[in-house]
């Protein structure tokens, strides 16, 4: 076959320039036929195989493959012939080929008998419905590279989308999910469409039927919206979230966002969001943001409340003022300890509380066996038992990470005070962590020692300097009474206070 520009130039020389064919074909190396093929039409010929190409080692076997292959229509669905079986099959009759011939084969005749999906196309009414997807993604959290879990909400009449990003995709960050999206959106969408996911069904029936989780039905009816549930294997049903996934991949999270933690890479997925709703989607009359004024009053308004997106369990309190939640220790203050505690999990975070008084509060671990401790927690010990300082466990690895004027703090206190008594003290100026910024309590440590004054009461006077700064009184303007002008010029005169001494004595 010659190329589209071999043919451009044969009828050039033809048509322009006037040459005849035999001259064409002695210059461009062409036989007269194909010259006359490229005369006749300026489209590219498609090349068709005339005959089937020979097969002689596979031939004599092409029947049984078919008969095979047709005998699978009325095989269960896990005992069919697969591609193996039927190379073993001929080979029983003689074929003396390779399994790579026959696999290509059946693929062959299977894309022959494979129908072409196609679909229906949708439209949807203002606030009827929204699709709800996970998905996975890489994000740079604090220098690591992490997988995070990615939840998705998109309604389906103004494609209006959220997303949010967390560590696991548990029934937990499932209905934070939903419940962030409701706020973002402004209400509840009347029916929402889902896989068949194991935070919202325990079992798929035959069907359209669905053993739904407890849980799941309780969030559902504090909504009061109606569930939907994809056929299994057939993710064209929400084509649209499913479509939505790839797009934020692409374009909210290329290049990989590097951020310092959860919140923040949240941050910039609303932000992300928001800046979606300017964009005109294809095949759209409106923007997404005047398509969601439009579907707006048309969602279901949000509760009163939102439902309470936690796991509640009691925990006990184990010697080192810590509770156990899946296998990890989290830490509780010491001098506010209780045996008997309740942790509530959150996507993100902990809760330790006793009755309704939240004691601590941490940032959730979905590692195992790890230790989760805020070394403020301890001071209240350390306080009582200075002696433990140095090889306390929360105060080493806060010592990694504190500032060094801390260092020259604790050698001040140590130098001029007994051990136990510089101990107390530098605990006392480390507990005011509790109720100042770490940034404060450094610039206050710093100005301390420079002043002289490098103790807690010091420490806690330039924090009150810091947030107070001393303000100089304005000038007083005495222009318009005169004769005040000289009291301020006037000589101090110490005999004065003698003569009072005098009238007080006598």
């Amino acid at each position: 076959m010659i190329t589209v520009k071999d043919r451009e130039r044969i009828r050039i020389a033809y048509f322009r320039e006037h040459k005849s064919i035999r001259a064409i074909a002695r210059e461009l190396h062409y036989s007269p036929k194909t010259i006359k093929k490229a005369l006749a039409s300026a489209e590219v010929e498609t090349y068709t195989q005339s005959q089937a190409r020979a097969a002689p080692v596979l031939g004599p076997y092409k029947q049984v493959i078919e008969e095979l292959l047709a005998a699978n229509e009325k095989l269960p669905g896990k005992q069919r012939y697969t591609s193996h079986k039927i190379y073993e099959a001929i080979r029983e009759l003689g074929y003396e080929g390779g399994e790579s011939t026959v696999r290509g084969y059946v693929a062959q005749k299977r894309k022959e008998k494979r129908r072409p999906k196609v679909y229906v196309p949708l439209e949807f009414d203002p606030g009827r419905d929204a699709q709800v997807d996970w998905a996975e993604a890489w994000v740079e959290i604090a220098g690591e590279l992490v997988k995070v879990q990615l939840f998705f909400m998109r309604l389906n009449y103004s494609r209006r989308v959220f997303v949010k990003a967390y560590p696991a995709q548990n029934q937990v960050a499932f209905f934070d999910g939903h419940v962030c999206a409701f706020h973002h959106f402004l209400g509840v969408p009347l029916r929402l469409t889902y896989d068949n996911l194991k935070a919202a069904v325990q079992k798929v029936l035959e069907g359209r039927n669905r053993q739904e989780q407890d849980q799941f039905v309780a969030f559902r009816s504090h909504y009061l919206f109606e569930s939907h549930f994809c056929t299994p294997g057939q993710a064209h049903e929400k084509g649209g979230v499913e479509h939505v996934v790839g797009f934020i991949r692409r374009n909210f999270l290329v290049p990989i966002p590097q951020v310092d933690s959860w919140e923040a890479l949240n941050v910039l997925l609303l932000a992300a969001c928001l800046a979606d709703d300017q964009r005109q989607v294809q095949g759209q009359t409106l923007a997404i943001a005047a398509g969601w004024e439009q579907e707006r009053p048309f969602l279901r308004p949000l509760p009163g409340r939102d439902f309470p997106c936690c796991t509640t369990k009691p925990v006990t309190l184990q010697p080192y003022s810590q509770v156990v939640f899946e296998s990890n220790r989290y830490s509780v203050p010491a001098d506010r300890v209780q045996k008997k505690l309740v942790v509530r999990a959150y996507a993100l975070r902990i809760d330790i509380l006793d009755a309704n008084e939240i004691l601590a509060s941490h940032a959730r671990c979905y590692d195992q066996g790890q230790e989760i401790l805020d070394p403020l927690h301890y001071l209240p010990l350390l306080a009582q038992r200075p002696g433990a300082f140095d090889h306390a466990k929360p105060i080493r690895r806060w010592r990694q990470q504190w500032p060094s004027v801390y260092e020259h703090l604790l050698a001040h206190l140590q130098a001029v005070e007994e051990e136990g008594a510089a101990v107390r003290h530098f605990v006392q100026v480390l507990a005011l962590h509790k109720e100042y910024p770490a940034a404060e309590i450094e610039q206050a440590v710093q100005q301390a020692l420079a002043y002289g004054c490098a103790h807690v009461d010091g420490v806690k006077l330039c924090l009150h300097h810091l947030r107070h700064p001393a303000v100089s009184p304005p000038a007083l303007d005495l222009s318009a009474q005169p004769h005040l002008l000289h009291i301020a010029a006037q000589p101090v005169d110490l005999h004065r206070y003698e003569q009072l001494l005098t009238e007080v004595t006598s």
